[in-house]
Parts: structure tokens; C-alpha cells; sequence
């Protein structure tokens, strides 16, 4: 009975089903914050959202009879029974906050797609190696803030006027928010601050940030030939298999022929 609920479960058909839940589920979320659709079809809305309640506890609980104790090492099944659990927390009175969580359902097509689920696993793998750039990162900024602070802070205090104000100034121009903006209309005052906050800028957003973004693209290529690798030792397995199941055959036909021939 387990093999049977396991197959049902591992099956494609079930999977997109699945998936097609979570994304209607999503979409009516969304249409949650419509007040118009509220007030005209808030009754399906939460028919639907229920509905899908009951369809993803029930999965789990397949999930748990068949997988037994497997299922509680698979990191993605404790990420999808988090997720359940809670949408299944009560949202009357000082929870109702709760109620804003429900879309955290849609994040469950992250378990079950699996081009997904490497690009997150990839993202995973990636947070070690960007530990290295974050301490680089954070201590160009507090130079760079320091800095700015003693060369700035009088003629634009709104931006430089103190560390904590220079350290937000600094990281809203390395997203590239308003940097130019900010840059001319200290250069009123200072016109060689060019110089300081170009080399800032080369610096972040053309070093630093392209470091990370080197870091997340070999581990997503690296997640990629694990895949790769995994894909051909489960086509070297079924052909190891194959090749057994005809050397049994073989034999059987021969087995079989030897008292014809007698």
C-alpha cells in the first residue's frame, strides 16, 4: 500500500496537479486584496482557499505515511509542513497578522519544481563562499562612510551628517539610487568629491557586487553538473539493469533449449 501511495505521489500527473493548486491558490490570494473582489466573490475566494488547505494537508499526510521517517530528512517536506502549518494557525483577534502569511503557499512551487529547487539549492551553496565578500563589502563601506562624514557632513548633513546617516547615503548609492543626484549636489560645494564617490561606485557596484554575482553563478553551474552528474549515474544504473534483465534472458533461453536439443 505504500509503494502504491509512494508511486502516486512520485508520479508526474500528481505533480502538476500540485502545482496547478498552488498557483490558483496564489492567484485567489491575490484577488484577496481586491476589495471589489471581495465583495462580490470573497465567498468562492475562501472556498478555493480552503480548499487548497485540504488538498496540501492531505499531500503531507500521503507524504508521511508513505515515506515514514524519510520524510522527515527531506529538507523540502519540513519547508512544505512549515509553510502548512502556518496557514493552519487561527487568524481571528491578535493574529489575524497571520492571515497576510497565507501567500507564503506560493512559495511551495519552489519544492515542486525542480529547476527551482537548484537555482535555490544553488543559492544555498553559494552563502559560504559569500561571507568573504560581505566582510569586504561592510568594510569598504564603514571607510567610505568615515570618510564622508568628515569630509561632508558639514555642507550636506541630510546625507553625511553623521555615520549611521553616511553609512544609508553610501548603500542607497551603491543599489544606484539617486547616486548622481547626490554626487553634483555635493560637488557644489566640493567640486573634487567626484573623484571620491566615482572611485566609490567603481569599487561596490563593478568589484564587489560583480564578486557576488560570480560566486551565485559557480555554484549554480556547479548545482547544474551535480545534476548532470546524477542524471547519468541514474541512466547507468537503468542500463546496468537492462543489461542484467538480458544476460538473464539469455541464459533462460538457453536453459530452455538444452532439453529440445536432448
Amino acid at each position: 500500500m505504500r509503494a502504491r501511495v509512494r508511486a502516486h505521489l512520485e508520479s508526474a500527473g500528481f505533480q502538476r496537479f500540485i502545482t496547478a493548486v498552488i498557483l490558483i491558490n496564489a492567484m485567489t490570494l491575490g484577488m484577496e486584496t481586491s476589495p471589489w473582489m471581495v465583495e462580490h466573490y470573497g465567498g468562492l475566494l475562501a472556498a478555493v482557499d480552503h480548499a487548497a488547505l485540504y488538498i496540501f494537508v492531505a499531500e503531507l499526510a500521503a507524504k508521511g505515511y508513505a515515506y515514514r521517517v524519510a520524510f522527515l530528512r527531506d529538507p523540502w517536506n519540513l519547508f512544505d509542513s512549515a509553510i502548512v502549518a502556518v496557514s493552519l494557525l487561527p487568524t481571528a483577534g491578535g493574529l489575524s497578522v497571520l492571515r497576510a502569511l497565507r501567500v507564503l503557499r506560493a512559495l511551495r512551487l519552489i519544492s515542486v519544481v525542480p529547476s527551482l529547487r537548484r537555482v535555490v539549492g544553488a543559492l544555498l551553496t553559494a552563502v559560504p563562499g559569500m561571507s568573504s565578500i560581505v566582510l569586504l563589502l561592510a568594510l569598504v563601506l564603514y571607510v567610505a562612510a568615515v570618510m564622508s562624514t568628515k569630509l561632508y557632513g558639514a555642507t550636506a548633513p541630510e546625507y553625511f551628517g553623521s555615520l549611521p546617516t553616511s553609512l544609508f547615503t553610501l548603500f542607497q548609492m551603491m543599489t544606484g539610487d539617486a547616486w548622481s543626484d547626490i554626487t553634483r549636489e555635493v560637488m557644489a560645494v566640493h567640486p573634487s568629491a567626484w573623484v571620491f564617490f566615482v572611485l566609490f561606485m567603481l569599487v561596490c557596484t563593478f568589484v564587489v557586487l560583480n564578486l557576488f554575482i560570480a560566486v551565485v553563478v559557480s555554484a549554480m553551474e556547479e548545482e547544474q553538473r551535480e545534476a548532470a552528474r546524477e542524471e547519468e549515474a541514474s541512466d547507468a544504473a537503468v542500463l546496468a539493469e537492462l543489461a542484467a534483465l538480458r544476460a538473464e534472458m539469455r541464459e533462460l533461453r538457453e536453459a530452455l533449449s538444452v532439453p529440445e536439443r536432448g
